[in-house]
């Protein structure tokens, strides 16, 4: 049975579910536009729903992005209702019916977030109190408004997991610590205060991110042409519905990378590009074409739109062949993660039978190591092989049963000065991982 008072969809993390809702409402304030009476009833009650999902999330990132749409949007419905001034050649809301919801439903959707936020913590208490015969229950339910007073517990901060970010990148500021490197940045830092307590593979900001692992000059440069073509499209002079639903959504995703990293999920890296794709310059529409176009100037258009077509055809293709490929890599290196039940006839009883780490796998190569590690026994025979496995595994995921592996293999190879050092940082990065090492039990 799932907690009371967790709402995070199928997604299993509150701030990917409240993004996702979030693009939910940019993309109904676009259909609002679009559809008559009966339809727009229709479209805000279904927005309600959404905030309703927010507010159920209890994600502060989706209470930020909240505000955002309604202000932005607030902003633009009140504008398109200003009355036309004498001799101007814009239509007003006198003129024009208006494509977005009365100003006034934005603050009304604020007030609705908000009184959401004090009456699910309130219900899920009495059903939990309900469920343990009318004893006291649900106290360790966080509401938004608790979230936003005591913030993350201590050791899981944005900001201290921050404030090591910044001590990594002063460590390394030109060149960074290499890209897929900051979980063994972090595990091998000696911070001069507290430590970020979880396996720290991503700075949970995306200009950090780019900063401790490529450098601030490469940070900057990346982060300044996004902003330098984002100012050049002027999204704030939009008048295209479709072009602000775009406009939105990308800002959705941007608030969300401030604080986590969610363009390392496939979901939102297939919005972002066709966001990227939607606004894209370079596009060619049919009423680009001028209506006093002669027969030349059409026959060499149809030849570019040809041409065009050919080779999204072909990209295609490439894409289908890519897909494909990842998907049985996916399929064979996912056999030793599985139940025996789940996997394929063939592979039940030796998952590692289709791995190749050092070669086809390249891919899921780091995956394909760390099974291999986790299901090689370690013995005077396999000891060359786990150790070099765990080197391997360590910049992927050092966690403590890799570090284990590390420690237990050197000493097996002799290799005393390294594993008493991985011990030492098993100590002082995983201390409970520690306390079972010395106990003779295996690290969880």
């Amino acid at each position: 049975m799932e907690p009371i008072g967790m709402a995070y969809g199928n997604l299993r993390q509150r701030n990917q579910f409240a993004t996702l809702l979030s693009m939910g409402l940019v993309a109904l304030l676009w259909a609002h536009g679009r559809a008559g009476a009966r339809g727009r009833r229709g479209l805000l009650a279904a927005g309600a729903l959404l905030i309703a999902g927010l507010a159920a999330s209890t994600s502060r990132t989706g209470l930020l992005q909240l505000g955002v749409i309604a202000t932005g949007a607030g902003w633009m419905a009140w504008r398109e209702r200003r009355p036309v001034e004498p001799g101007s050649a814009v239509p007003g809301g006198n003129l024009m019916r208006p494509l977005l919801p009365h100003p006034g439903w934005f603050l009304g959707a604020l007030a609705l977030y908000a009184l959401l936020s004090w009456a699910l913590p309130w219900s899920a208490v009495m059903v939990a109190s309900f469920r343990a015969g009318g004893e006291s229950a649900g106290a360790d339910f966080q509401g938004m408004l608790t979230r936003l007073r005591e913030g993350a517990p201590l050791g899981h901060s944005r900001w201290l997991l921050w404030h090591n970010v910044l001590w990594l990148i002063a460590q390394r500021p030109w060149t960074g610590w290499g890209w897929g490197q900051l979980s063994l940045a972090h595990y091998l830092a000696e911070y001069p205060g507290p430590r970020f307590v979880e396996i720290l593979d991503n700075a949970h900001n995306l200009p950090l991110h780019l900063a401790v692992e490529l450098g601030i000059p490469a940070a900057v440069l990346i982060c300044g042409a996004f902003v330098w073509m984002v100012v050049a499209a002027r999204p704030w002079q939009e008048r295209d519905p479709a072009q602000l639903m775009a406009w939105g959504v990308l800002a959705m995703i941007v608030l969300h990378s401030l604080v986590e990293y969610p363009l390392w999920y496939g979901p939102f890296q297939l919005v972002f590009g066709l966001c990227l794709g939607m606004l894209w310059p370079g596009r060619r529409r049919a009423c680009d074409v001028p209506h006093d176009a002669g027969a030349a100037s059409i026959a060499v258009l149809q030849r570019q739109a040809a041409r065009a077509r050919w080779a999204a055809r072909l990209t295609a293709a490439a894409l289908l062949a890519v897909v494909a490929y990842a998907g049985w890599s996916y399929v064979r290196v996912s056999q030793p993660f599985l139940p025996a039940a789940e996997r394929l006839a063939g592979w039940r009883d030796d998952p590692l039978a289709p791995l190749d780490p050092d070669g086809r796998d390249w891919l899921f190569a780091r995956q394909a190591r760390f099974a291999e590690l986790a299901l090689t026994p370690l013995t005077p025979q396999t000891a060359a092989r786990v150790h070099a496995l765990a080197q391997a595994t360590l910049a992927f995921s050092p966690e403590p049963r890799v570090v284990v592996k590390l420690i237990d293999s050197a000493r097996l190879l002799g290799l005393e000065q390294e594993a008493q050092f991985h011990l030492e940082r098993l100590r002082v990065v995983y201390p409970e991982a520690y306390a079972r090492w010395l106990a003779g039990k295996p690290p969880v």
